[in-house]
Order: structure tokens, then sequence, then C-alpha cells
């Protein structure tokens, strides 16, 4: 029964998703166009030929092979495809459901064709990177990072689990942990290295020079580079002298000195601001571009931001932080330190594909040239991700990432809202059609597997379960999370799982053995060959099982109860007794992810859980 709704979904996916204008033609001129080739030169008069997915072309009179499509710009700015190197593809910005999908979309209705994704885990790089590249989730380039962190570090109070971000303390497990991440094939490393929270609540954990310097020395080995979330004149000094690529988010805490300048170049470091999420929300109205990209409920939540917004005093940490940030935008771009584009983007109020946009406008605000942001966007970011031999300028021989522009961007710089056309790899892209299809009521659709009955014995020795997913633990939010441990313990009956716990100090803490049903939760689990689910167990008190279903807030997760007595006994729940706190959802038969069991208790308890033996029935 599975087999014929995959089939379905790759149908209204080609309903939902008509990115391209058309079939296109192998070769495309781009004619009477301002180019500005991201290298930094001025705009010249030239014409681009694009011949399948690269430039072959560009000058001021190319001779045209017969045949080709004319594109004619006249009027409008030809642009290098858009970089944002800091980015949430998994996250919303707003307080609507996550939809991978649209987020993607919006980028490329924007120009923007190449990202660092910092919202994933090792599991799901390869299912991600198979979805895009088969044109199921059309996207800009990503670079998937895998986080690096500290103990009680910044990053670690999502509730995730150590699983999502690797926490490390010493040199040792730096390079025990890059041996475990580096079979994804990770594209960056993005290092948690600066624990200070803007003066609005206790500073986390930092990150040492000695254990920053391994994960250096381990990734520079393997060809990756690193960004590191730094953000404060002390966290940036320790992570250039540990030679990272890039510091990300900006030095917000006091102005940066000679010592920190001649660190950078010494190193080689780049610099990315983000400024667009630390603007201060100061009341202005929403961009037109803006409300052509968002759904209708995000265009509301926007609007209520933008309402709720007030004008910070000017003493305020908001407003000290600001200025920070620009003048140290200022004072490193004149000193000749890379800037690069990035915009923490999926972060609450920072829109996906319109945010990048905005970065370069604030590039400008803060000192830098209307041509020098492009060029920040463009040519500087591809070399701090370490693409600049395929993309980031317009030159002979490079992909043909590009984007048309109505306007001079370069005089005016708000005219780089105005895009009219996107060559995605040499594909001709529509931004109203994409902006139509990130409206749509629908969920990107995704492919859904049918599931095996046994979904996991315990037996396996590497610790995957029989659908061959990795176990990973998930807690409640914030930095006084529960505590949790879980092992692949063994009794008479042959190997288990066993759940440890010891719950904050907070209302309602809990604690959850997650059991993903495909790699890494990204495709979807199809359980309708089935009537419900069941298990061995043992344990002390009451207990849940929670079901992660696409396109459910999580809130509305279906749940179960079940009770552990102390002795081994087998509990079957059939779909029928699970229960939405949205009464109009069925169960999610066709889209489940995985399976959550979940451990609760009074703050500051122990708890402890078996399973054994979870089957599908």
């Amino acid at each position: 029964m599975g087999v014929p709704r995959l089939h379905l979904a790759f149908a209204i996916l080609g309903t939902l998703c008509p990115v391209a204008i058309a079939q296109a033609p192998t070769t495309i001129a781009i004619t009477n166009a301002r180019v500005i080739d991201g290298t930094g030169a001025p705009a010249r008069i030239e014409t681009a030929i694009i011949r399948d997915d690269r430039i072959v072309a560009v000058s001021e009179n190319p001779d045209i092979p017969p045949g080709a499509r004319i594109v004619d710009a006249t009027g409008q700015t030809l642009l290098p495809g858009l970089f944002d190197l800091h980015t949430h593809l998994n996250a919303s910005g707003t307080n609507s459901l996550d939809d991978l999908g649209k987020n993607l979309k919006a980028y490329l209705a924007c120009g923007v064709t190449s990202v660092n994704d910092y919202s994933v885990y090792g599991e799901m790089l390869a299912p991600l990177r198979n979805l895009m590249s088969s044109g199921i989730l059309p996207g800009p380039k990503a670079y998937f990072a895998i986080r690096f962190g500290t103990p009680e570090g910044h990053g670690t109070e999502f509730g995730w689990g150590d699983y999502f971000t690797q926490l490390v303390s010493t040199p040792a497990e730096a390079h025990a942990a890059m041996q475990r991440i580096l079979p994804y094939k990770p594209d960056v490393i993005k290092a948690f290295t600066d624990g200070w929270r803007y003066g609005r609540g206790d500073d986390l954990t930092n990150m040492n020079l000695e254990t920053l310097t391994a994960i250096v020395q381990d990734a520079h080995k393997a060809g990756i580079k690193v960004f590191t979330h730094t953000v404060t004149l002390n966290g940036a000094k320790i992570a250039a002298r540990a030679g990272v690529d890039v510091l990300a988010h900006g030095v917000g805490d006091a102005p940066v000195d000679d010592e920190l300048i001649a660190l950078l170049k010494k190193s080689g470091t780049g610099y990315v601001s983000t400024l667009a999420t630390y603007e201060p929300q100061t009341g202005r109205s929403l961009s037109p571009k803006l409300l052509e990209l968002l759904r209708p409920s995000d265009r509301a939540y926007a609007q209520r931001a933008t309402e709720r917004s007030t004008t910070p005093s000017p003493d305020s940490p908001v407003m000290r932080r600001w200025r920070f940030l620009q003048e140290n935008i200022r004072r490193l771009s004149a000193a000749g330190i890379p800037i690069g584009v990035g915009t923490d983007a999926g972060v609450a109020g920072t829109y996906h594909g319109w945010a990048t946009l905005h970065e370069m406008e604030l590039l400008v605000d803060s000192g830098l040239t209307p041509l020098e942001a492009i060029t920040a966007g463009t040519g500087t970011s591809a070399g701090l991700v370490g693409e600049a031999s395929e993309r980031g300028t317009i030159a002979v021989g490079k992909i043909a990432d590009l984007v048309l522009i109505q306007g001079s961007p370069d005089v005016h710089i708000e005219d780089i809202e105005q895009t009219s056309s996107i060559f995605l790899g040499g594909k001709q892209l529509d931004p109203k059609q994409l902006e139509a299809a990130i409206q749509a009521p629908e969920f990107t659709p995704m492919p859904a597997h049918p599931i095996a009955k046994l979904v996991d014995d315990a037996e396996r020795a590497d610790g995957r379960t029989n659908l061959d997913t990795l176990p990973v633990n998930a807690t409640d939010p914030g930095p006084d999370h529960s505590r949790m441990l879980f092992a692949r313990t063994l009794d008479a009956k042959g190997h288990a799982r066993t759940i440890l716990a010891r719950m904050g100090p907070k209302t309602k803490p809990f604690v959850s053995l997650v059991l993903p049903l495909t790699r890494g939760g990204v495709e979807l689990g199809d359980v309708s060959a089935f009537r419900g689910i069941s298990f061995a167990t043992r344990g002390e008190g009451t207990y849940r099982l929670l079901v992660d279903s696409y396109g459910l807030d999580k809130a509305n997760w279906f749940a179960a109860t079940f009770v552990g007595t102390g002795k081994w006994k087998t509990v079957k729940i059939p779909f029928s007794a699970f229960r939405s706190k949205d009464a109009a959802t069925s169960f999610p038969l066709h889209s489940l992810r995985a399976l959550y069991f979940q451990l609760a208790a009074d703050p500051g308890a122990d708890a402890w859980l078996d399973i054994d033996d979870v089957k599908f029935y």
C-alpha cells in the first residue's frame, strides 16, 4: 500500500514545484546586461552565454551560437548567484511549521543559489543530498554543517540531544568526535565556541583554544572549512588563533582592536556578521519583496511582530550591541578583512531568502558601498566557503548560477530586491512561479516508504535499529534541560535498550528515546499496512509513546500512554488508541518520521525505562 503513496507524492511534486520556465535550450545568451562579475569590478554592458550548466562566454560582443535562446536583459543587472553563509533551513523564521521545500524555494526566488546550513546532523546529510540532487527538493547548492560545541554551551539548549551538536571539552574529545563525523562527509564544520548571551541571560560555556585548534586541524586535514559562533572580542581572538576560516555573527560586545585585526590577517579568517538577525526592530514597514515570499500565516506573523516592535533606547543592550556590530564591519572592511554575507535565517524574524538581500542592505548601512556589499555576497562568500573555482563570479568555465536584477543595485542597493530571473546550473527559473509554490497551502511532498514490521530489537552490535537508523536522545529545552543516557544492555532474554534520566529543575521535565523510521527522519514512513505498535517494556510508572509526523505541529503529535510495572511485559497499542490535541487530524499512516519513548517525572527526580522488540503489527 505504500508504493502508490510514494508515486502520488512525486505526481503532486510535479504540479506544486514548477520552478523551471520550460525545457531549457542547450544554449542561452543573456544580452545587453549590466554585468557585475563578483570580483569588485564595476558594472559593464556585456553578453553572457550559457551552455548546459556552464558559462562559456562573457564579453561585449561574443559570437552567439545559432539557435541560442536570447534573454534580452536591457536595463537589468546580471550578478553571480548570491550566497548566504549562515542559515537554518529546517526552521521557519516564524511560528509556522517548518517546510524545508518552501524554505529552499524562498532562497531561489531571491537569487540566492548557495547556502550554508546549520540545522542538520550527520544522519540527515545523505538523504537530504539525494533529495536535492534528484530534484525532489529543488533549491540552492547547500553546504551542510556538522555542529560542535561544549557541554552546557550554546547549541545544547534546544532539547535536541548530544547527537545534534558534538560536545567536546578537550583536544582528545575533539579528535575522537571528528573521526566519528567525518564518514558523513560534512561540507563545513560549525563550532559553537562563545557562550556570551548578549547581556540578556546567563552566559553559557566557552570552548578553549586547544580544543578548537584540534577541530580546525582535523577539519583542514580533511579539506573542510570551519565556521564559528563567535560574538565577543575575546572569543574572536581565540578563534583566530585556532585558525578558523570564518567568524560568524560578529563581535558585539566591544570594538575590534588592532590585535584582532592582526590575528585575522595572519590566519586568513573572514567575517560574517549576520546583521539581519541582530537588527533592532523599530516598527519599519514590511518589504514588498518579503510579502511576496511569505505564506499568508507568515505574513500575519511578520505584521504582528512589526506592530509590536518599539524603538529601543540608545543605551539599551540591543542598541549598544548594534553600534558595535556596525562599527566593527566598517573597521574590518577598511582593514582588508574579507566580509561575507550570512543571516542566521530561520531564527524568529529572520526570513529565508529575503534576509540575504536585506543583509546586503545592512552592510551598506554599516559603511560598505553597494558594490562592496554585492561582492561580499558573491565572490568573497564563495571564497570563504571554498567555492571560488566554481561559483561566486561570472567568468568562463564557472557554473551558471546567475541572477538578473531589475535596476542597478550597485548604485541603489535596495534594487537588490527586484529579482527578475534566476539561473540555477543554467536552468532559468521564474521568481513568480517560485513564490506561488511557496504560498500553496499544501506542504512540500516528500517520499514515503513502506516500513518493515520490526523496528528495533537492540541486537545490532553497531547500535543501529533494524531499519538501519540511529537511535538518538531528546530532552526538554533550556540550558537547565534534563539529563539522559541510553545504552544497549544485556539480560537473560538478549539485548534491550535501557534509558536513564535525571529530570531538570523546571515545570514538566521530560526525556525521550527517538527511533527514526528513516535515516535522520528526513523521508517519511508509510505504516498503512499495520494496525498498531507493540513492544516489550519494563519500568516504574507511566510513560508516553509519541509519533513524529511530517506536517503536524509537535504539540499535536499523536500519543498514547503505557505503564511499566517493574517486570517485562508486552504492550500492544492500536493506532486507534493514539490521540492528538487536534481532533480533526487523522492518524498519519503515510507520514511518520520517528517513534518517541518519553519519560516524565518531577523536577530533579530520576527515571528509567527498558524497551525491546519494537514492532508494527
